[in-house]
Parts: structure tokens; sequence; C-alpha cells
């Protein structure tokens, strides 16, 4: 009947207990109605791959670059190892507030000593004449025997969670589980763009010494002539002395590119978690087009898919986890308002315990201690009021942060936008600035076959070729760079199907109370 009693007036607590603090609400966010520079919708944006945008170069070495670097880079590692210890955090969380439960099984022997001061006592309350071993009755020992004891016993305690503290806790810890979760998403979306940018830099640098060998060998068969014709009296000495100045720059010019490239092999060895040479083998031969070719076509780059501000911001894991923190600070609010309030602890045990196995289970056996405790604060000189002050401002700066994160994710698509833009027009007049020299160079051709120009006039409009090139490579790159990131900056990187296993309840970004 005491136990009746006693559940019955927790549930009768429980239910009548509320959830102090704040709920989490969603804020009006101003966005902007869309992206300046964007593409009309449907421009030639079909098919494209946003959560691995990369495929979309078509390129089996970036493809494997990538993939192995999400297998075993470590700083993806380490994000998931906090995904799994949020989840865990989560679970001790949810089981505040709830009752436990524990067992106990035991058994003990105590044996008297003969000379026990009390031996005498002891044979008059058991009817023996003199010590021995054995049991009296009555259950007291004689001295010189024992007494064997089993218990079975079961212990619970509650702390009622009258003003939700526990709940708000669980809400916490929920929340921050899915920010680890987010957070783990946003490490593979930098990851990806890492090892893109790296990679497409080192092809660009291996394309440019290509170029520039290409050039170097055409200017020293123009120090070749221009010696020619100095020695013949021809031409002045100083044109071979510039000749060779071209030839020198040009030498000078192409090792930036190799070290850039050396360290862009040691990025990508890092990157995916390697030491910094172990891809050298493997990217050291470069994969470049013909330098006569270079550049005169372009691999097609894709139109990213903005969309509007709206759904950049629910496909940026780094804005989702900024929502979850300010999701999980705001119930911290609640936890702290809990503490303000009287605590009430039921506990109880119930235990069977005989002398002899045979009636350990009879009703003679069982014993009940049943017991309630209300803890309440009463002077603590402002402390539990501060903590809820500093709970209130951790959920103030999470606020800011998350409007700063918002703010600079639409200034993260903003900007590639834009020098996309621009960069596709410098590219147009890049290429035509190539088209224009080619022209040049065959006019020069066909005016030497005809005899009307030397060769070094012809040599000059070939260097020209090659410079066009040059630039026009380079820019190629830049549009490379400024895709990826633009891809990085709609949230690309990371399959939706993985949002499912973390997806945020449905209340919008934001905060309330």
């Amino acid at each position: 009947m005491t136990v009746k009693l006693l559940l019955g007036a927790a549930a009768a607590l429980a239910l009548a207990g509320c959830t102090v603090g704040p709920n989490y609400s969603a804020p009006a966010v101003a966005l902007p109605p869309g992206f300046a520079h964007a593409s009309p919708p449907g421009a030639a944006a079909g098919g494209v791959e946003v959560a691995q945008w990369w495929r979309n170069f078509h390129d089996p070495r970036l493809d494997a670059l990538i993939a192995r670097g999400l297998a075993d880079n470590p700083d993806i590692a380490i994000a998931a190892s906090r995904v799994r210890q949020a989840r865990l955090q989560e679970i001790v969380a949810r089981s505040s507030g709830r009752p436990n439960v524990g067992a106990d099984i035991s058994g003990s022997r105590v044996d008297f000593s003969r000379n026990a001061g009390f031996s005498s006592l002891a044979r008059q309350f058991s009817g023996g004449a003199n010590g021995g071993a054995g049991s009296g009755n009555g259950g007291i020992a004689l001295p010189g025997g024992g007494i064997t004891t089993y218990a079975i016993g079961f212990d619970a305690s509650w702390e009622l969670d009258l003003f939700g503290g526990a709940r708000r806790g669980a809400e916490s810890a929920r929340a921050l589980a899915e920010v680890a979760e987010w957070s783990g998403r946003d490490a593979a979306v930098t990851l990806v763009t890492e090892i893109a940018d790296a990679y497409r830099a080192l092809r660009i640098d291996q394309t440019q010494i290509a170029i520039i060998g290409a050039e170097l060998a055409r200017q020293e068969r123009l120090v070749e002539i221009a010696a020619n014709t100095a020695a013949a009296g021809l031409t002045p000495g100083i044109d071979a002395v510039r000749a060779r100045g071209d030839v020198t720059q040009s030498r000078a010019r192409i090792e930036p590119y190799r070290a850039d490239a050396d360290i862009r092999i040691h990025a990508l060895g890092i990157l995916t978690g390697q030491e910094p040479e172990a891809l050298s083998a493997e990217l050291s031969v470069p994969v470049v087009p013909d330098p006569q070719v270079a550049g005169d076509v372009s691999t097609p780059l894709p139109v990213v898919p903005v969309g509007l501000p709206a759904d950049v911001l629910r496909r940026r894991p780094d804005v989702r986890a900024a929502e979850r923190q300010l999701a999980a600070a705001t119930a911290d609010i609640g936890v702290a308002v809990a503490d303000l309030y009287p605590k009430i602890t039921l506990s109880s045990l119930v235990e069977v315990l005989s002398s002899s196995l045979g009636n350990v289970f009879s009703g003679n056996s069982f014993q009940f201690v049943g017991t309630g405790a209300l803890k309440f604060p009463l002077i603590d000189w402002g402390r539990g009021k501060a903590r809820v002050g500093l709970s209130r401002e951790v959920r103030e700066q999470a606020y800011v942060r998350y409007q700063a994160i918002v703010l600079g994710a639409l200034r993260d698509v903003a900007d590639p936008l834009a020098a996309i833009a621009a960069e596709r027009r410098r590219n147009a007049a890049l290429r035509q600035a190539l088209a224009d020299a080619k022209q040049q160079a065959r006019v020069a051709a066909s005016r030497r076959l005809a005899g009307i120009i030397a060769q070094d006039v012809v040599l000059a409009a070939e260097v020209r070729v090659l410079v066009a090139r040059e630039a026009l490579i380079d820019s190629d790159g830049r549009l490379f760079q400024l895709t990826g990131a633009l891809f990085k900056a709609i949230g690309g990187g990371w399959s939706s199907d993985a949002q499912s296993q973390g997806q945020p309840p449905s209340a919008s970004p934001g905060a309330g109370g």
C-alpha cells in the first residue's frame, strides 16, 4: 500500500509539473528576394549535381582524391567522433528526471568467538549449559556458533522533474547532438572544396609550366637567330642581348609554378590523410593538353543552381549548426530557471531478509523503507539568478552569432556570383585575344614564306600566342575556383540522404523568449 501511495503521489506531482524557461521559436530573418548576377532559373542548370558537385567536372582523379579524403582525413574522423559523443550525451540527458532502480543480492556469515564476554548471556537466552557450536533458540547464536543471513533488495530513487529542468536539459542535449551532425557535414563541405582547389591549382601550374616551356624553346630559337644575324653584321648586337634577357625572364617565371605545384601535392597528401609527399609519384606526372592548343577549348563549367536565399540557408551546414546551437542555448535557460525552484526526491527500498534460503521469499521476510525529501534554496546571495542571467547572455550571443553566420552565408554566395560574372567577361576577352594572336601568327608565317619578313618576326608572333594562352589558362583556373567556392557557398558537398539522420525540428531558425 505504501508503494502505491508513493507512486500515486509521484504521478500526481509529475502531471502537475510545468516546464519553465523560454520556448524556442522562430524570429523573422530578413532575406533579400534573390541574388544579383545569379543565372536565370533553368539556365543550363538541369542535371547539375549539388551534393557531389565535383563530379560535374568529369575528372576521375579528382573524384578519387575526394573519396580518399572523406574516408581518411583526420578532421572528418574527429567530426564523426564528436557526433557519437554528442549522441551519447543525449542519452545521458534523457535519463535525467527518470526513476533509477537498482538491485542487490548478498549473503553474510558471522561466527562468534567462544571466549566472547557475552557468552553467559547467550547461554541463558539459548538454554545451553556450556558453550557449544550451532545456533541457539530464538535466533541468537551461541559462542562458537554463527549466523548466516541472505538478503535480496531493490532500491529506487526519483527526483521529480516538476519544473522541467531535466526536460530542458534533454532538449539542449538533443540540439547539441544536431549541432555536431551539422558541423560534421560542414567539415566535409570544407574538405571537398580544399581538395578540389588544390587539385585544380596543381593542374593549372602544370599547364602553365608546359606553356612557358614551349615559349622558352621558341625564345631560345630567337636568341640563336639574333646571335647569327648579329655575327653577320645584319643586326645590332643589342638585339641578341635583348633576346637572351627574354629567355632569362622566362626561366625565372617558370620556377614559382614548379614550387607551387610541389606545395599543392603536399597539401593534397595532408588533406587525404597521408604524409605530404605520398602523392608525388601519382600527381607529378602532368595531365595537361598540348601547349599548342592549351586554352583553346576549355571544359564547360556547370551553371550553379543557386536558388533563393532561403534555399541557401536550408542547405548550409554551418547555418543549420548555428541555429541548433541557438536552440540549445535557449533550452539551457530553462535548466537554470528550474534550479531556482524546490526539488522533490522520492526513494524506496524493498528487501527480503532471512537466515534461511527456504523462507527467503515468505511474507515475513519482506521489509520496506520509503523516504521523501524536499530541497529548496533559501539564501544563495543571488547565485541562482546570476546563473539564469548567464544563460540568457549565452543565448543572446548564440543569436547574434547566428545572425552573423546568416549574413556571412549570403555574402559567400554574392561574392563569387559577382566575381564569376566579371571573370567570364575577362575570359571571353582573353579568348578573343588568343584568337587574334593566332591570326597574327598565321599571317606572319605566310609573309615569312613569301620572304617579306624575317624568321624572328614569326617566332615573336608565336610567343605572343603562348602568352595569350597562359593568360587564358589562368582565367580558366580562376573560374573553376570561383565555381567551387559557389558550390560550397550554397551548401554543396554533403548528401541529402544524411539530412534525414539529423534533421532539425520543423521550427525555422531563430530563438524565442
